[in-house]
């Protein structure tokens, strides 16, 4: 059993990280909400007209075809659904590459572009739909650190600019303080919340970084984690 008696409630328009140790349920959790699972109990509710977009780890970018034909794929995809007209998908697709910086890579096929460039890409991807819920299970995992960063930066301006809500993956405490509004800390599995802690940040960027409130936050998750798995330990 991957999870137990996890509640997990989540306000429009906030970004909410899920931290946790490997193995805990994390994307177990992301999985269910994306309906790519069914519960073995309880019940998972998205508000009606709600729209889900995810990115995973590996962007899973389609190698034969462009960054533009990525990022137009779940508009074809869903057109007859959402009423996205041919016409429409073109610009929608250039607008989003403009938004993550890649508008000049259009035509450029994904061998052709670093791993961060990748990622954009399928971040690209599912904010294309214009979602009103990120899911996002580790996407900048696999990067280096001054990438890691930079994404961290442009995932949080576009999240103040549309609004969307984000759910983030993530056992990495830095980061999780860094973009969050609240962090749910999980036990070691079968995961459960064990810890809901709100970090209250005016804004994000390297200043905050260096902060003192920032160095606050990391070392109250460092023991938010330390406790769950101490409690599992007791169990």
């Amino acid at each position: 059993m991957a999870l137990a008696e996890v509640d997990l409630r989540l306000v429009a328009g906030e970004f909410v990280s899920l931290l946790g140790p490997s193995g805990c349920g994390k994307s177990t959790v992301l999985r269910l909400l994306a309906g790519l699972e069914k519960p073995s109990g309880g019940s998972v509710t998205v508000a009606t007209g709600e729209s889900v977009g995810c990115v995973f780890q590996s962007p899973t970018l389609m190698p034969w075809a462009s960054v533009a034909q990525n990022v137009a794929l779940p508009l074809r995809i869903s057109q007859r659904r959402s009423g996205v007209s041919t016409n429409d998908i073109a610009p929608r697709v250039r607008e989003q590459l403009i938004d993550v910086a890649l508008a000049d890579f259009a035509d450029a096929r994904p061998s052709q572009l670093s791993g961060g460039m990748r990622m954009r890409v399928a971040v690209a991807r599912a904010l294309v739909t214009q979602p009103s819920l990120l899911l996002m299970d580790e996407p900048f995992a696999a990067l280096d650190e001054i990438t890691r960063q930079r994404l961290a930066d442009d995932l949080l301006g576009q999240w103040q600019r549309r609004g969307f809500t984000v759910l983030f993956v993530t056992h990495n405490v830095y980061e999780a303080v860094y973009l969050s509004q609240r962090v749910l800390v999980m036990s070691a599995r079968p995961g459960r919340i064990s810890a809901d802690i709100r970090i209250d940040a005016p804004s994000r960027g390297a200043q905050f970084r260096r902060s003192a409130p920032y160095f606050a936050s990391c070392t109250e998750l460092f023991m938010a984690l330390e406790q769950a798995m101490a409690g599992d330990s007791a169990a």
